[in-house]
């Protein structure tokens, strides 16, 4: 009963606080949330992930595979907002309301590795972040290696970032470009006849998890 009230509390809190910022300035996914609105936006977040997420331990252990695992995968599924070294400073991330949020600071590593894997696989509401992965898995790996990743972000090194622009997705007159540059500078004739199929993407990592 007392985690309702302070959900109603903290919603008309974020309301008014909303409510007072489009009255001052106009709604604009431009402008930058308020501290009211980011405080009471985080509360609502902290109070909508169940304590028994909260408290959910990560399966898998850092290790050089397990970071290159999650690495890929963000650089295929997330670096679009967050970038490669997670400052969230893409087109996208720096165009949503709120911005991406750079994860190598405190607000986000400071969250427990069940929070971090609850709002993967959850998304957070009212922001840019969907939900990912199939909802019906009774444990997401993939989910859990981002976890790990994530916390490797405040480390992440420049040979990491260059192996990650090569996975990062590219549009099919990217690719088609790219290998008509490829195939010139290997001596044959530009290609004339179209883009090419695209490759195929990245296969992730297959791991054996810790008991």
């Amino acid at each position: 009963m007392k985690v309702i009230l302070l959900l109603i509390i903290a919603f008309a809190a974020g309301v008014l606080a909303f409510g007072v910022s489009m009255v001052r300035q106009g709604f604009s996914a431009r402008a930058t949330p308020s501290q009211a609105e980011t405080y009471v936006a985080r509360k609502l977040r902290d109070y909508a992930i169940p304590d028994s997420a909260k408290t959910e331990p990560n399966p898998w252990k850092a290790s050089p595979d397990v970071i290159a695992a999650g690495r890929a995968h963000w650089a295929d599924h997330c670096a679009t907002c967050h970038a490669n070294d997670g400052s969230g400073n893409t087109l996208i991330g720096q165009n949503l309301y709120p911005k991406a949020p750079d994860m190598r600071l405190a607000a986000t590593q400071d969250l427990s590795d069940g929070e971090l894997y609850y709002i993967i696989r959850n998304g957070v509401a009212l922001t840019g972040m969907p939900a990912w992965g199939d909802p019906n898995l009774k444990r997401d790996d993939e989910s859990w290696h981002l976890v790990v990743f994530i916390r490797h972000l405040p480390q992440i090194t420049a040979e990491e970032l260059d192996q990650m622009k090569k996975l990062n997705p590219e549009t099919e007159a990217d690719r088609a470009e790219e290998q008509q540059e490829q195939d010139f500078l290997n001596g044959g004739a530009p290609d004339s006849e179209g883009p090419k199929q695209p490759a195929a993407a990245p296969k992730h990592h297959k791991l054996q998890h810790h008991k």
